[in-house]
Order: structure tokens, then sequence, then C-alpha cells
């Protein structure tokens, strides 16, 4: 007979939640508890974790504010991550203590936010029929472009045209440690297009890098030894690779050299290494207005639609 508990995450757990996080079927290196904390001054953390008869068998990371909890504030989705042996009977069992649960802690609504299938070592979507069992509502879908690196399209043929012209100007491509020069392109223009900062400061970034050495990775094209554009790339679980970050000069731009940074990580780096490449979203506006400049350059590098949703759910 199941005997489900469910306890608030303490530091003491913090070995037994990176032990889970490496065996589920559906976690990523952004729920072990070194990444989550880099911003705990930002967020009131209210992880999770579900016991069945004293095993673990999944975990939340989560935060709440203003009586809501999140699947997490800080995190591009969040959700319950589960072992492999997770089956949807017990999946709803678990939506349901859930809700108990919240109900005591003064909660009134869960704002989840799925991992999308890509992300999934097994399939993993008991989660999404236990949404709907519980009649969470979308609030939000952003919509994200990915390559299947197996089964990739060709370029077209202006993405093909820009990779000839940046190499013809001799740009070198390699792996970078240099964030802070990355990292102040990416703001200079997120300033300029769009009057915000980037999410993490080039000291975050350097701290997340020191410490995911093989999951966050700066890749940028050089010409003359100047880096004029590039991408911090994250990669999940041996199976997906996320530009996090892509960014250029002026120069870089005119040289054409993103172009020539995606086709040595798409058809040479990662070319046997992961099954998808994901450009991250092109959407705003909770995912109702689709940003075609932004899209049509990650389609162009023959990359398709992957949906991010976000649920509502009443306690």
């Amino acid at each position: 007979m199941k005997e489900l508990k469910i306890v608030k995450y303490d530091k003491k757990y913090k070995l037994l939640w990176d032990e889970f996080i490496s065996n589920s079927k559906n976690g990523v290196f952004l729920f072990y508890r070194d990444y989550m904390e880099y911003h705990a001054d930002r967020f009131t953390d209210f992880s999770l974790m579900f016991f069945d008869n004293n095993k673990l068998i999944a975990v939340m990371p989560a935060n709440v504010k203003d009586n809501f909890l999140f699947s997490h504030g800080g995190l591009t989705f969040g959700g319950i991550i589960t072992d492999r042996k997770m089956k949807t009977p017990l999946m709803l069992e678990i939506f349901s203590a859930l809700k108990e649960y919240l109900k005591i802690e003064g909660i009134k609504k869960i704002i989840y936010k799925a991992i999308p299938h890509i992300y999934h070592i097994q399939p993993a979507e008991e989660d999404l029929y236990a949404l709907f069992c519980q009649n969470a509502k979308l609030i939000k879908r952003d919509l994200s472009s990915t390559i299947f690196i197996r089964e990739k399209l060709p370029f077209d043929k202006k993405r093909r045209w820009g990779i000839k012209k940046s190499q013809s100007a001799k740009l070198e491509v390699k792996r970078s440690n240099d964030f802070e020069a990355f990292m102040s392109i990416e703001e200079e223009n997120l300033s300029k297009k769009y009057g915000i900062k980037p999410t993490h400061t080039p000291n975050e970034m350097r701290l997340l890098a020191n410490r995911f050495p093989e999951s966050i990775k700066l890749f940028a094209a050089y010409k003359d030894g100047e880096m004029v554009a590039g991408t911090i790339i994250y990669e999940s679980n041996k199976k997906v690779v996320h530009a996090q970050y892509i960014s250029a000069t002026d120069k870089g731009k005119k040289l054409y050299a993103l172009d020539i940074v995606f086709d040595y990580l798409i058809n040479e780096y990662y070319k046997d290494r992961l099954e998808y490449f994901d450009f991250g979203i092109s959407t705003e506006k909770e995912g109702k207005i689709l940003n075609i400049g932004l899209i049509t350059q990650k389609e162009e590098f023959g990359a398709r639609a992957v949906v991010y949703d976000t649920y509502e759910i009443e306690v």
C-alpha cells in the first residue's frame, strides 16, 4: 500500500536530491542544487520531495511568492522530476497529495512549467495527464526552435551564403573561457534592442560555468583575435544542447559570424554527440506574440517547433 509523504527541501537533503536528479528520467543539470541556488537571494525556495514508504520517488524544484507556488521561477522549466519507475497511477496520487499538502501550507495556485519532451531520457509525460485530470489551465505556450541532429534538415540558401561570407573573412571558431567578453556583447545588444539586461550577470555566468564545466560552454568566433560573436551552450543529460545566449558585435553581424559558429556546432562539434540542438524561444507576451525575425533565422538553420508549456492549477 502506498504511503506518500511530501517533505520540503532542506540542505541536509542536498546529496540525496542531486543523486536523484542524476538518475531521473527527465532531470537536467539545471535542477542540481548548485545551479538552482546561485540566485537563492531572488527566490523563496519551496522545493518539494515526494517519498513512498521512505523511498524518494519524485522531486519538484519550486519557489513561493504571494501564496503561489512556482515550478520554478528562476528556471526555464521545472515540473515534477521522477525516477524511471514512475507510472501514471502513482503520478495521479502525487498530484492529489500535492494539492492537499499545499492547502495546509496556504498556497492558492500552482504555476507549473512542464519539461519539454526533448529533455526526457524516457517518456515522462505522466504529469501532463495528471494536469489534465486536475483541470489545469494552459496559460502560456512559448515556441522554441529545435534541430533533430540525426535527421537534420539542410540550411537555407541565406544561411549557406552567410557561412561562405564568414569563411572568406577567415574567422576562427573555438571554445572560449572569456565569459566576461561575451556577456558584455550580450548586455550591449539587449540594452540597445530591448532596454533590458541578461538574466545572468557576467560573474554569475562565470560562477556557473566553473561549477558545471562539462554542461556550460562558450563557443565564439574571432576576427584577428577579437571576439565578434558567440553562443553560451547548455548541455543537458547527454541528449539536448540548448543555446542559452546568442550574440554578435556589429562587426560580427556584418561578417555573418553567427552562421559559421552554428555551422561548426551543428555539423561538426555536436554531429554525433547529442540528439537535439535547441535554439530557444522566439515568443513574447506569454507566447501570444511570435518574433518573426528571430524564428526565421533559427528555421533557416533547419530548426522546427517545440513548445514550452506553463499551466495554472487551483489548489
